[in-house]
């Protein structure tokens, strides 16, 4: 436990495929520090309306290997379409399942509180 100390866990919440099944992710700062220690992951670009509510702007599959990497040009994409957050979900295992979770959210997506 006292690796765990100064470290804050982060937000969660979630979002729902068109298949009905619901990701579960870590919401972080979009960030190129963080992008970088993201591998074997979905991650979704995501903006905020007035109102609050997240709207996702991206959505990407990431492995361990530099072509499965996220790419700076990822992140200024998303950031010109106004994203400051990402979700980051990690519990798909392997390539294609990450890709199949991809292809479930990319239309009509929606998020919903963990």
């Amino acid at each position: 436990m006292a690796g765990l100390r100064g470290v804050a866990a982060p937000a969660l919440s979630a979002w729902r495929g068109r298949s009905g099944r619901r990701y579960v992710v870590g919401v972080h700062e979009l960030a190129e520090p963080d992008l970088a220690e993201v591998d074997e992951a979905v991650v979704i670009a995501v903006r905020r309306d007035e109102a609050g509510i997240a709207q996702a702007v991206s959505i990407a599959a990431t492995g361990k290997g530099p072509r499965e990497r996220l790419h700076r040009n990822w992140l200024a994409r998303a950031r010109q379409e106004g994203a400051t957050e990402m979700h980051v979900h990690r519990l798909a295992e392997g390539e294609n399942e990450r890709r199949a979770v991809v292809q479930d959210l990319a239309a009509d997506t929606e998020p919903t509180n963990a």
